[in-house]
């Protein structure tokens, strides 16, 4: 049994999905791999996501301490970067698996996955 913020979770697998579960997370860590990027890249590369839910994801991982918000207020217009931290950063292997997994899929199942 682990516990997290008082909430029980059963295994080590719910740990860790508690941080990359869901439909957007791991998609999001997916593209901060290479490297920091703005929100509104972020829309771009992730273009079925809908603003309300990748901002509250971002906000999850931010508070996961999974991903580092930074906010340049120097010069207007106002730039907001996001990056993994060094928490966040362990999770590349996981991430990894999971894309490489991705890239068989079409070649490996049973059901009809189309590569576009």
């Amino acid at each position: 049994m682990y516990t997290i913020d008082n909430k029980e979770y059963p295994c080590c697998t719910s740990v860790t999905m508690k941080f990359i579960g869901g439909k957007w997370k791991a998609v999001i860590l997916f593209h901060l791999i290479d490297g920091a990027k703005r929100y509104n890249e972020l829309r771009k590369l992730i273009p079925t996501i809908t603003e309300r839910t990748l901002s509250l994801q971002l906000k999850q991982l931010e508070e996961d301490h999974i991903v580092n918000r930074k906010v340049y207020t120097e010069k207007p217009p106002l730039m907001v970067e996001y990056t993994l931290t060094d928490f966040g950063k362990t999770l590349l292997p996981v991430l990894e698996a999971i894309t490489n997994w991705g890239i068989a899929a079409p070649d490996l199942s049973v059901k009809k996955i189309i590569r576009n």
